[in-house]
């Protein structure tokens, strides 16, 4: 099972799919888990190993949505006595389970790395392969002229500026652009830019140069909102001289705006309004669109985290309802 989920770990990263890697730390009877058993989360839902039983997979699967979410592990205590068992550093949550366990597992997500797309063969675009490949970025370098050979630190290199494959990864909040045409391709590479929605384009270019391309770009069709958040000129002011100084500007200005939008507007915890139900017997969150228990009562849809509950709620459906909140 572990060489199993050792090797999907393997294969989503490969292709940049996000993923959480999680593990089962430590136990204590009576429960199925047991210490080292994994699972994979995967960013659609998708579960993969063993962490337990239906009391501990609703709830793992949840807050595996929210890591990749917000991108911070976390661990997590799914324990009887929630109530009296808090610890720093850990998120304790009701195990509803008749076992009477408790079960720790610790959530690692696994994202792709930041996406830095860079746009002309210029020196400064050189300088910026290499620095961002040293920085832990997944490099593209986007020009009719671009080849592998030229770029060897780059990851992917394009020569069409609107090829499907380097526009299949934009729009995220991890991908980052930078335009050193230099006076070649200029306005084709600002819009290919643009076409991506990052969340940082820079452009080296004088003032002169840009309001020119500014200009040419509006004449074009393309509207003033998304050009006045351009970043010209590109980088902090360190006083660059050499491209490799201009990138390292560049970079750290990315990084200036990547870690101040993390700590003011941290990623917000998806929301499950109308996608969770509490199970009306053990009191279990189940989630709706993975519930494969369920029963009408009164016109009313319950759901169940496991058949044990359903059985047992329509035996006696008023014995639980009246301890339960009526579900939406």
């Amino acid at each position: 099972m572990k060489a199993e989920l050792l090797r999907l770990a393997a294969d989503l990263a490969s292709r940049r799919q996000p993923f959480v890697l999680a593990m089962v730390v430590r136990r204590q009877p009576y429960t199925s888990s047991h210490q080292g058993d994994m699972a994979i989360i995967t960013g659609d839902g998708g579960y993969h190993g063993w962490l337990g039983g239906n009391c501990t997979q609703p709830v793992v699967r949840r807050e595996a949505v929210r890591a990749l979410a917000d991108g911070r592990p976390r661990l997590l205590s799914l324990s009887p006595e929630a109530g009296t068992a808090e610890r720093p550093g850990v998120t304790v949550l009701p195990m509803v389970c008749h076992s009477g366990g408790t079960v720790d597992v610790y959530l690692e997500p696994i994202l792709p790395p930041p996406r830095l797309v860079l746009f002309g063969l210029s020196p400064v675009i050189r300088a910026l392969t290499q620095l961002g490949k040293g920085l832990g970025y997944s490099v593209d370098v986007v020009d009719p002229e671009a080849a592998p050979a030229l770029l060897p630190s780059a990851d992917r290199t394009f020569v069409d500026w609107a090829s499907p494959e380097l526009r299949e990864a934009g729009g995220t909040p991890r991908t980052y652009a930078v335009v050193a045409t230099m006076g070649e391709h200029d306005e084709e590479a600002v819009t290919a830019a643009l076409a991506l929605r990052p969340a940082y384009l820079g452009v080296v270019a004088s003032r002169t140069r840009f309001g020119e391309l500014r200009e040419s770009l509006l004449g074009r069709g393309i509207s003033a909102e998304p050009l006045d958040r351009i970043r010209n000129p590109a980088g902090l002011d360190i006083g660059a001289r050499q491209p490799e100084e201009v990138g390292l500007s560049i970079l750290a200005e990315v990084v200036q705006l990547s870690r101040s939008a993390a700590a003011e507007e941290p990623a917000p915890a998806p929301r499950f309004e109308g996608e969770e139900a509490l199970d009306p017997v053990c009191g279990m969150t189940v989630v709706l669109s993975t519930a494969r228990h369920r029963a009408e009562h009164e016109g009313r849809s319950y759901f169940f985290c496991n058949p044990r509950c359903r059985e047992k709620f329509l035996l006696a459906p008023e014995r639980y309802l009246s301890a339960a909140p009526a579900p939406p």
